[in-house]
Order: C-alpha cells, then structure tokens, then sequence
C-alpha cells in the first residue's frame, strides 16, 4: 500500500470538522494546495472543497474528508497537518519531510 499523502493530527480533524460544521454553504471537506509564494518559494493553500475534482486525491481521515490538488501531491507526501492555539492565534501546521528550508515566520516552503 502506497504512503498516505498527508496524515491529521486529532487537533486537525476536530478543527476542520468544526470549520465545516460552520459553513454556510454545503462543503465536502477540505482542499490543500501548494502556490507558488513567500520568501522560501512555496505556500501552503487550504480552502473549502465545495466540488470534487476529479484529479483530486482524496484523503479520508479520523472522520475528514481532505482532497489533494494534484499538483500539490509531490510536494505533500508523508505530511502531517496540525492545527495549533496559543494565547494570540490559532492556524494550521503542516509537518512536512520534504522541506529542505522554511521561511522565519513559518508561512511558505521550500522543497
């Protein structure tokens, strides 16, 4: 059996299954991409999934649906999403192997 692409946490999946339960309009689950950006070269782009399309690589996990765009796949394997809370924020962490370098603030790649 081939590597999941990415792997939730607990913290992740409580998080996204609350962001879905908030939305307005019907959601599947959600979407994670990469874009070009940032001072390291790469971001991470997390979105509602509202359509499936059909490139996508779905991800079922502790009760969450995550579609993977396709061209986010190389970049992702063997990740782990979090999601994280202190006193001043909250946001989702990916823990990803393949970084060979991560901007200070924490918000954009390089692989």
């Amino acid at each position: 059996m081939s590597q999941q692409v990415i792997k939730l946490s607990d913290n992740a999946a409580s998080r996204i299954k609350e962001i879905i339960s908030q939305s307005k309009e019907d959601t599947l689950g959600v979407r994670v991409g990469v874009k070009s950006g940032g001072c390291a070269g790469m971001e991470y782009v997390l979105e509602y999934a509202k359509t499936i399309n059909p490139n996508d690589e779905l991800i079922e996990d502790k009760g969450v649906k995550v579609y993977i765009d396709p061209s986010a796949i190389i970049y992702l394997i063997g990740t782990e999403m979090d999601f994280k809370k202190n006193e001043f924020s909250s946001s989702f962490v990916f823990n990803n192997p393949n970084e060979t370098e991560r901007c200070g603030c924490g918000e954009s790649f390089k692989v």
